[in-house]
């Protein structure tokens, strides 16, 4: 197949899953088209099969506002047609399947038909897509894809109760790569973040302010009061600058490293013992799916889908939004025993196997299948 992906190719999960799908396709002998403003994050590695075409957008002095939408539909169009893709594969609603559809329009003119599927990922509904300067258009693209998936069951429930949605919404939920995630600790990196054997305890995120990082701040407190620990922050966003103050107010300074946006999780997330989550909503989670990959079992909210990857009492914990007592104890009772750590920590692992790239992918290309025009 020819899949013609799009995408935001930035740290989120709907660019991280785009990316990785794509990879994983090109890795079974499929050709993939990238189709964005910029390279994806995390294709940083060649394959043959991986093509990546810029879309540009050119800034007339009319405008007071680049056109990027009519770029990337003029893009899509220029490699549908250059490239002879079977289908186009858009993920995020917002701008990118009303700019699908008039891709598609566009190239039937000319003789093409191209089958669109259409994966929502999470804000693209239940943030962006309630706003009534885009929901007319939203749901009129959605509808006029040829396939709907989302990451999760409540997603997919969000979605219907949001817009008045006439197709099926397939579930298909993200995946990790669970062998890339099964790396052995690095001793001396381990011994720098905890020089004297702590703890160490990690949030990962964009800083935006449904993930309530000052909660993941104000909960490390009361473990750290209890058991001597180290926090990881990876990432960066809007939020950050209150945590940094929250910190120094509590005087964490010292027990707390913020670490930027980092491509190579594998490598941090196996120091870690302990991962927090405290948003309040999560479509799916990669994040701690992506924790529980590595062994880490996974502190988070009863929010949105995080439900649906983590197993009560056995990877983990999940509690109310904002309950920072319940999670700090809850914390505080996996890190105080070796024993029960190491039980989460293979507890983790192993349910995160049921969402192994090569068990969810097939997914995927079975629905491509069905599209695709003869």
């Amino acid at each position: 197949m020819r899949i013609g992906i799009v995408c935001y190719p930035t740290f989120g999960g709907s660019g991280v899953l785009a990316t990785e799908l794509g990879k994983a396709l090109a890795d079974k002998g499929h050709q993939v088209h990238f189709i964005t403003y910029q390279q994806p994050v995390r294709l940083n590695e060649f394959n043959a099969n991986i093509f990546y075409h810029e879309v540009r957008v050119t800034n007339y002095p009319l405008f007071d506002y680049p056109p990027y939408e009519t770029a990337l539909a003029s893009a899509m169009v220029d490699v549908i047609m250059n490239h002879q893709l079977d289908l186009l594969h858009v993920h995020y609603a917002i701008p990118h399947a009303s700019a699908a559809y008039m891709a598609k329009k566009i190239v039937e003119t000319q003789g093409k038909k191209i089958p669109v599927i259409t994966t929502l990922h999470g804000t693209d509904i239940t943030l962006v897509g309630k706003d009534k300067t885009f929901a007319p258009v939203v749901a009129f693209s959605i509808n006029q894809s040829d396939a709907i998936t989302a990451v999760s069951h409540n997603l997919s429930e969000e979605t219907y109760r949001t817009f008045a949605i006439e197709k099926e919404i397939r579930v298909i939920h993200n995946f990790v790569d669970t062998r890339r995630f099964q790396k052995k600790p690095i001793d001396a990196f381990r011994k720098v973040i905890a020089p004297n054997g702590e703890r160490i305890l990690m949030h990962a995120s964009n800083f935006r302010k449904i993930k309530r990082v000052q909660d993941v701040v104000r909960i490390f407190d009361i473990v750290n009061k209890k058991i001597p620990s180290k926090l990881l922050f990876v990432g960066d966003g809007p939020e950050r600058p209150g945590a940094e103050d929250l910190c120094r107010e509590l005087g964490l300074t010292d027990h707390m490293r913020f670490v930027g946006k980092q491509e190579q999780m594998e490598e941090i997330l196996a120091i870690a013992d302990l991962f927090l989550l405290t948003s309040e909503y999560e479509s799916f989670g990669l994040a701690a799916l992506e924790a529980m990959a590595a062994g880490v079992p996974v502190i988070s909210t009863n929010a949105g889908g995080l439900p649906e990857i983590a197993v009560e009492g056995e990877t983990g914990y999940l509690s109310e939004v904002g309950d920072i007592e319940n999670m700090s104890e809850r914390a505080i009772s996996i890190l105080e025993d070796d024993a029960v750590l190491k039980r989460f920590k293979m507890n983790a692992a192993a349910h995160a196997k049921r969402f192994d790239i090569h068990t969810i992918v097939p997914e995927y290309e079975a629905l491509y299948n069905r599209f695709l025009i003869k």
